[in-house]
């Protein structure tokens, strides 16, 4: 296993990183990345141990218990993206196993050396994707969608971008998998594989902004801001020992229903916690305010623990209704997972705008920590922005940085989307939900109900 040290040397290994308009030299070291590449090099050292021990985040969760074990453990986000990566690998290699055998075992293989290697991965999926009225194999330009330029001997070479990737100018490794369902003129498209980040013709350009100036006042963002990646596959070369799936296009579709699922699984997890954690920021600027007995405070804190606990009981019974798979591992209840993932994202804005209604106009514009570090300012800013005594003004400034960072910066707007559109939009949520969902079952139910009996 690797140690936080090691892992940022092992980011000078070559990769082609742009930010701002300019290749970055020291990855570890631009300011861009020093948040994240730090919360990664400290999951390292977290779960570092000697010998020949394998991350027991990464591990393949063998049994129910073992699932929601793992969706009870903490890890950083690239940390938990590569497992999201790894099960992908596993739960789509098995799902191609009758067409593509030797997809699943180089599947298998691949799982085993990141193991052993203990890399990071990030999945590459949304493609460029052209007129989006038009199929991959109609598009004007062929390279709208990532294909398979030439086959040879030793593997394909590959050619085309791939967008929204979160943390991959800070990963070993690439997965690229297809984005859709591809149709039968389409198996140049249907290629799933994985790619080193620094493989020549990789180029991985940085976009947006992390939170700037005082961070103290972003104590959310400052934490949590993930940078995003636009990747360019420029005639990159695949050997077949990395390659999933090439040409079979009946399963193209099958890496990126098993990504969906855990990725909505793992960020159900996620979605559980927070909603938690608004909730109770709620209830204590209340009482910071002093308006917890309010009722129509307390309706609304009502309201917001109800969503939380629904998120939670769905993120529950994902866990506790698994199925074991051919590879040994359990696969969350894909119909628990897509139910809860839409609930947490459809019901996002509201919680922020209770808790704003809540927090009030001091969410926008409570004094920053320089103010307060301010002789002039600093003690009157203290005794204004205080309530009673035994509430500091400090603290309940913190408050307020905290409510906006949550509600109406800028990692806020960044967060809210990758709620909506994060594992596939809304639809995608609904789409899953309305195939697992046990329609005869439910008509039974209601046949017994009115008492129609059979259905003749």
């Amino acid at each position: 296993m690797l140690t936080g040290a090691e892992y940022r040397a092992s980011l000078a290994d070559g990769r082609r990183v742009y930010a701002d308009g300019r290749q970055v030299a020291d990855v570890a070291g631009h300011a861009d990345f020093v948040v994240p590449i730090a919360a990664a090099a400290g999951g390292y050292d977290r779960f570092w141990k000697p010998g020949d021990a394998v991350n027991e985040y990464l591990k393949p969760p063998e049994s129910a218990d073992a699932l929601r074990a793992h969706g009870a453990m903490r890890a950083d986000q690239l940390t938990h993206g590569t497992f999201t990566c790894l099960m992908t690998l596993l739960t789509a290699g098995d799902r191609i196993a009758d067409v593509r055998p030797q997809g699943q075992a180089a599947a298998r293989k691949f799982v085993a050396e990141a193991l052993r290697r203990d890399i990071r991965m990030v999945e590459t999926i949304t493609d460029a994707k052209g007129d989006r009225a038009l199929p991959p194999a109609k598009q004007s330009d062929p390279d709208a969608y990532l294909r398979v330029v030439a086959r040879q001997a030793d593997g394909v070479i590959i050619r085309g971008a791939k967008l929204h990737v979160s943390l991959a100018a800070m990963a070993h490794e690439l997965m690229v998998i297809p984005t859709k369902a591809m149709k039968k003129d389409e198996a140049d498209y249907a290629i799933a594989c994985a790619v080193p980040a620094n493989a020549p013709g990789v180029k991985i350009v940085s976009v947006g902004a992390p939170p700037h100036g005082d961070l103290r006042d972003s104590p959310i963002g400052a934490v949590r801001y993930n940078p995003q990646c636009f990747i360019i596959f420029e005639d990159v070369f695949v050997p077949w020992d990395r390659v999933f799936l090439d040409g079979e296009t009946e399963h193209a579709a099958s890496f990126a229903h098993a990504l969906g699922l855990w990725l909505r699984a793992g960020s159900l997890a996620q979605a559980a916690n927070e909603a938690d954690a608004i909730v109770g920021m709620a209830q204590l600027v209340a009482e910071a305010n002093g308006l917890e007995k309010v009722a129509h405070i307390r309706e609304k804190i009502t309201d917001m623990a109800l969503h939380a606990t629904m998120v939670r009981a769905a993120y529950e019974a994902s866990m506790a209704n698994g199925q074991v798979q051919p590879n040994g591992a359990v696969l969350p209840n894909e119909l628990y997972a897509n139910a809860g993932k839409y609930l947490a994202a459809a019901e996002h804005g509201l919680m922020l705008r209770h808790l704003l209604d809540i927090a009030g106009g001091s969410a926008l514009t409570a004094p920053s920590h320089a103010d307060f570090e301010n002789p002039e300012t600093g003690d009157l800013l203290r005794k204004y922005m205080a309530t009673k005594p035994e509430v500091d003004g400090l603290y309940r400034t913190k408050l307020f940085h905290a409510v906006r960072d949550m509600t109406v910066s800028s990692y806020a707007g960044y967060h809210a989307i990758g709620q909506l559109l994060g594992g596939g939009g809304l639809n995608a949520q609904r789409v899953v939900m309305r195939g697992r969902y046990d329609f005869d079952r439910a008509k039974q139910f209601a046949r017994d109900a009115s008492g129609l009996g059979s259905n003749t």
